[in-house]
């Protein structure tokens, strides 16, 4: 799971303040997952819209690491700086964004490793990128962009065929991806659990629709 491991992430500290410059590289490594999936038409523009966000992000960051050094921080600060366009400003907005893109990649491949399938059609991912669309972007989406989206899951690669590109190239056995899909996971859903988290204590989620 070459694409997955290539930069850790650091774990989630006891008081769930997340280090914004360690999180911003490793998530960084992450949009290329997008080119896994096939259809660019549906994904690239989740490919851009994960680096622009991380980039809005970043330059935050650069702008003061010393006053943005956790993602608190850049929400809390916004919130000041802002007044009443926060939170649909900003790096909290990019964070916003970057956070449902995510959990779109991290719903799908959990969905994979626990065994979820089509029965009938074992090598397809379509019940597992359907579950990961309803649950992280769905609500968020407008009428043109869902219909898109469901058409795009009949031209997914095979299950084998995305294991493989994440493995960029190689052939590994199906049990060893899963295994380390499982650590990329366990180290990775805490923190976006934690970000969620931080979003809802601070009342900076948004529902519009894209």
């Amino acid at each position: 799971m070459a694409l997955l491991l290539e930069h850790e992430f650091k774990p989630l500290p006891a008081d769930k303040q997340i280090e914004t410059l360690p999180f911003l590289e490793a998530v960084a490594h992450l949009p290329p997952f997008f080119d896994c999936l096939g259809t660019p038409i549906v994904y690239s523009p989740v490919k851009a819209d994960l680096t622009g966000n991380i980039k809005k992000i970043r330059a935050v960051y650069d702008s003061n690491p010393a006053k943005f050094k956790t993602l608190q921080n850049i929400l809390e600060v916004e919130k000041e700086m802002h007044g009443s366009a926060w939170p649909k400003t900003g790096a909290t907005l990019a964070l916003m964004w970057l956070k449902r893109g995510l959990k779109f990649m991290l719903v799908l491949l959990q969905s994979i490793s626990d065994g979820e399938r089509d029965e009938e059609h074992p090598n397809l991912i379509r019940v597992n990128a359907m579950k990961a669309y309803e649950i992280a972007l769905k609500k968020y989406h407008g009428w043109m962009l869902q219909k898109l989206f469901m058409g795009s899951v009949y031209a997914l690669p095979y299950k084998s065929d995305l294991l493989k590109a994440l493995e960029k190239g190689k052939d590994v056995k199906e049990e060893e991806s899963i295994e380390k899909i499982h650590q990329f996971l366990s180290r990775v859903t805490p923190i976006l659990d934690a970000i969620y988290e931080m979003y809802t204590k601070m009342n900076a989620e948004l529902s519009y629709k894209a």
